[in-house]
């Protein structure tokens, strides 16, 4: 779909679809500064929006590396993992015009104290603020942190992990945290706990963590080093991978998949290289759930040419292989998550050759809408992405006609109607009905 040549960018993170039903993403390296680049995929093909290290120092940033996050205010918000002032990584907003800002800049106190090296995408939670965590940094010696951003760029630690690999707080959150119906944010750590082979905890916005297991305590058969964050399933289960362990201890394993229920109980529901690795081996990135309800990642290694894999796994622990990388031409060793574009094709990024592409892969899903929002109260404005917007007829919420405008063929704004209850929405278009592929809870 699309291929990098150094000057473009370099090893692609992952994708997001804007307003205007282009993709838009980062790449790690290249550009002229090799600092990385901001870039959209759209009918005419890529196009570079912006060249990290481009400002005196590299103070803009240096080497972007996850997602970018579409808010309700209409724009991208990321990170870069190094640079700024003090070399510790920024945060920085996109327009929908392609004007890029840096926001706020990590590392700006002695020791770091509200992190640095944000390695991870930021979510925008149900207070309207971003949340992001930092591999390292803090104030417990150095092992990284949970964050908050306002619109503004005020930066907060909400917490601090503790910089010795075995502490039972958890060390090295490597992905991001997902916001439960709970209001608390739940996530993982790749390293620390009783074990040192990281962790699964719940956080407070107010800052007080609860652990919920520690990975790999006798024969890892739970996994170890949980590198991807959590997501929340429409059954109400969180699940991850974990990046080694499984049916052996420690790296020898090839990694698993996981489900943590409500409870915080942990269950282990598929284990690859078990008996072999032709379903792949070192799971990356995280999960995303389709709209057929099953999940779907990908795997570093493994396959049948050790280049790895795309997989989809149902909740009961059912894995099937999509597909298997077998060429350094077509990719290999995809190591971020995917996206479900709402045309209903996977989009993802692998490594080919030293620069990276981006491919597509097609499971026969339809189309859908996408709210940015995954909350609202009602009379709120909500955002809704989508495609053959034009000559709307209706949206509704949960079966609640709601009022809108439609502003695109892929973007329209929907009110919360009073008295809508929590469920799916839906867009009724000239040519079809689409559905959300989440239900959209009513807050109160």
């Amino acid at each position: 779909m699309a291929r990098f040549s150094r000057t473009n960018g370099g090893t692609p993170s992952p994708l997001a679809q804007g307003l205007d039903g282009f993709l838009y993403g980062t790449t790690e390296a290249g550009g002229p500064h090799d600092g990385g680049t901001l870039f959209k995929i759209g009918p005419g093909g890529l196009t570079v929006l912006y060249n990290f290290c481009s400002a005196t120092n590299c103070s803009d940033g240096v080497a972007p590396v996850g997602r970018l996050v579409l808010t309700s205010d209409g724009n991208f918000y990321g990170t870069t993992s190094i640079g700024g002032p003090q070399y510790g990584g920024t945060i920085f907003k996109l327009t929908p015009s392609g004007q890029l800002t840096t926001i706020a800049t990590l590392c700006t106190e002695t020791d770091c104290p509200n992190g640095q090296i944000p390695m991870s995408p930021l979510i925008q939670a149900s207070d309207s603020n971003l949340y992001g965590t930092t591999s390292l940094g803090g104030n417990n010696g150095g092992g990284g942190t949970v964050f908050r951003v306002s619109p503004q760029g005020i930066v907060t630690t909400v917490y601090s992990f503790c910089g010795i690999f075995s502490c039972s707080g958890g060390n090295t959150p490597a992905g991001p945290v997902v916001q439960g119906p709970d209001g608390n944010f739940y996530g993982t750590t790749a390293a620390g706990g009783s074990a040192a082979w990281g962790t699964a905890f719940k956080l407070t916005p107010g800052g007080v963590l609860t652990m919920l297991h520690d990975f790999c305590v006798t024969t890892c058969t739970d996994g170890a080093e949980p590198f991807s964050g959590l997501i929340l399933g429409s059954d109400g289960n969180l699940y991850g991978l974990t990046l080694a362990g499984g049916s052996a201890s420690g790296y020898a394993g090839g990694g698993t998949v996981f489900k943590i229920a409500p409870d915080g109980t942990l269950t282990t529901i598929y284990t690859f290289c078990n008996p072999d690795c032709s379903a792949g081996k070192g799971p990356a990135g995280n999960l995303i759930e389709g709209t057929d309800h099953n999940l779907y990642g990908t795997t570093a290694t493994g396959g049948t040419a050790n280049l790895g894999t795309i997989f989809s796994i149902d909740f009961s622990g059912t894995l099937t292989t999509l597909h298997t990388f077998t060429s350094k031409t077509t990719g290999e060793n995809p190591s971020g998550s995917m996206m479900q574009a709402t045309t209903g094709t996977f989009l993802g990024t692998a490594a080919s050759g030293i620069n990276g592409l981006v491919y597509s892969l097609s499971a026969g899903l339809g189309p859908f809408v996408e709210t940015v929002q995954p909350s609202g109260k009602a009379g709120q404005i909500i955002n809704i992405l989508g495609q053959g917007f034009t000559g709307t007829t209706g949206v509704s919420f949960n079966g609640t006609a709601a009022s809108y405008v439609v502003v695109s063929d892929t973007y329209l704004k929907a009110k919360v109607p009073t008295g809508a209850t929590s469920g799916l929405v839906t867009v009724t278009t000239p040519s079809a009905t689409l559905t959300s592929n989440r239900g959209f809870v009513i807050r109160h």
